[in-house]
């Protein structure tokens, strides 16, 4: 074996277009004084049911639940590089929520990354994308906040390595890597592309996941929506500026919007994290937004590559012998879905040929749907959808390595061989 530096880990087995994995707040904040600003009752019922729409936009509902608990009570373990970070109660809670928190205390955080006392919130929660977000959808979400149930449940202190604890350090961080300002249209370019352009860079915070990260926990701007790895969940969000990756300049609009909607196209799947997003999220957006979002994505421009991480790489010879014994493997487990040619069954069953994400310079996606197997979403417009199995029980490191190869390799895609040890390598790693 050899080591080789790659672009990046794949995506999801089938190309995942966008993504709004959720990320966190800041937490443990207490809330002090304030009051909510006054409406007739239709106009605030209005500005609810906005509110409602647009948090489901931000996803807020990922990263403020646990799942079986209240909603937006926040608790939510968070591991990052730096530690474990918790996020926040958001109910109308006077004493552990945002009860006393006024219009202007929330748009500040939403816009500022501050919190009610001034303090400095962790990037963590997605300021340097909601910035963009106007005062009166900010608004809006606040109203809707205020609508829900208080949880009188108390937010857990952040567990963070020093000197990540220090919030004075965020200063720096913020100088380095935070731009404030409202998204600003583009007069060169169609309302819908502007509608588009700011779900996809403000409260739908893309590039929280398709961007990579450095050391610091700083977007690498210079390779901005070109993918990176989410961190230590060992998924990777794929780079929406390369067609050899999910750029998605040769797909067909409806093709992007149906991925977008239920989670599933004649092109693809989605699965891991990007499937969680269109399940709470965007699957209740509306069509017209869909297709802003499809519309803008078609138009993301190349731009500089991601930064490159470690893998490792097969030698000729093995990586042959591993085509010869995938092949078969693949006869026995896998044609009867996506079929001997590798052109499936869509939308039920992905295809493989052809497939982008299969051939991206790393297979750690498809290696983890190989071994975990999992589900496209859930959606009103595709609530039981076909999933694949798991085959880590049944399958060997070097099986899987197997049939990954093959899957890489035939019916005219370009990837490489996959190596044994990145699949024990990820046997282990989280599911989540």
């Amino acid at each position: 074996m050899k080591r080789k530096s790659l672009f990046a880990l794949s995506a999801v087995v089938v190309v995942a277009a966008a993504a709004l994995v959720p990320v966190l707040w800041s937490g443990g904040d207490n809330l002090h004084n304030g009051s909510a600003v006054a409406a007739t009752p239709a106009d605030q019922a209005a500005l609810v049911k906005k509110g409602e729409y647009l948090a489901r936009a931000g996803d807020c509902i990922a990263c403020h639940t646990v799942r079986g608990g209240k909603q937006f009570a926040g608790g939510l373990p968070m591991a990052t590089p730096f530690g474990t970070m918790f996020t926040p109660n958001i109910t109308p809670d006077d004493q552990y929520g945002i009860g006393k928190w006024t219009q202007d205390d929330f748009y500040r955080a939403m816009h500022t990354g501050r919190s009610k006392d001034g303090s400095l919130l962790y990037p963590g929660f997605p300021f340097t994308s909601y910035t963009k977000v106007t005062r009166a959808d900010s608004d809006a979400i606040y109203a809707y906040l205020r609508s829900v149930a208080p949880v009188n449940v108390a937010s857990r202190p952040h567990e963070l390595k020093f000197p990540f604890n220090q919030r004075n350090m965020l200063i720096g961080w913020r100088t380095l890597f935070f731009r404030e300002g409202e998204y600003k249209a583009d007069p060169t370019k169609s309302v819908e592309w502007n509608r588009g352009a700011y779900l996809i860079e403000g409260l739908g915070h893309c590039g929280m996941c398709h961007t990579s990260i450095n050391a610091m926990g700083g977007p690498v701007n210079s390779a901005a929506f070109a993918g990176g790895l989410i961190p230590l969940q060992n998924w990777y969000a794929p780079s929406l500026t390369s067609n050899k990756e999910a750029g998605l300049g040769d797909w067909e609009t409806k093709d992007i919007a149906d991925l977008l909607k239920t989670g599933v196209s004649n092109r693809g799947a989605v699965f891991g994290p990007m499937a969680e997003v269109v399940h709470n999220s965007l699957q209740y957006m509306s069509d017209a937004d869909i297709n802003a979002m499809a519309t803008y994505l078609k138009t993301i421009p190349q731009k500089s590559e991601a930064p490159e991480p470690l893998q490792l790489e097969t030698s000729e010879k093995f990586g042959g012998e591993l085509l010869k014994q995938g092949q078969k493997i693949y006869a026995d487990n896998c044609a009867k879905c996506h079929a001997e040619n590798g052109l499936g069954q869509p939308p039920a069953f992905p295809p493989l040929a052809n497939n982008q994400s299969i051939q991206m310079p790393s297979a750690v996606n498809p290696i983890r749907m190989v071994l975990n197997g999992g589900y496209p979403p859930s959606t009103d417009a595709n609530p039981h959808p076909y999933g694949m199995p798991p085959f880590a029980q049944s399958l060997s490191n070097q099986e899987v390595a197997a049939v990954v190869t093959y899957i890489r390799m035939s019916w005219g895609n370009h990837g490489t061989a996959v190596s044994p040890q990145q699949v024990s390598d990820l046997r282990s790693a989280p599911l989540d």
